[in-house]
C-alpha cells in the first residue's frame, strides 16, 4: 500500500497553526483600524509580526502584542516561544 499524501513539513504546519491564530485575532485589531502581517515563524517558535495601520504608534500596540497575540499563541500552538513586533513601513 502508497501513501500518495506529500510528506510532513513541520515548518509549515507551524506557520499554518500561527497564522490560524492570527485569524482569529485579527478582526478585533482591523476594528480598530490596525491590521497584523506575519512576516515568519522559525523553527525555534519566535514569531516575527507586523502592525500596520491604526496601530502603528499606538500605546495600546504593546498590550495587543503581549495580552492578545502571545496569550492566544501560547494557548493554540504548544511550540511558539516568543512574538517580536517588527518595525516597518505600513
Amino acid at each position: 500500500m502508497t501513501n500518495d499524501s506529500p510528506p510532513s513539513n513541520p515548518t509549515n504546519d507551524l506557520h499554518d497553526r500561527v497564522l490560524r491564530v492570527l485569524d482569529l485575532i485579527r478582526p478585533a485589531i482591523q476594528s480598530d483600524g490596525g491590521d497584523i502581517e506575519l512576516l515568519s515563524v522559525e523553527d525555534t517558535g519566535v514569531v516575527r509580526i507586523r502592525f500596520h495601520g491604526a496601530c502603528i504608534g499606538c500605546p495600546s500596540s504593546n498590550m495587543t502584542l503581549k495580552i492578545g497575540i502571545e496569550d492566544n499563541l501560547r494557548q493554540h500552538v504548544p511550540e511558539f516561544t516568543e512574538v517580536i513586533a517588527v518595525a516597518g513601513r505600513d
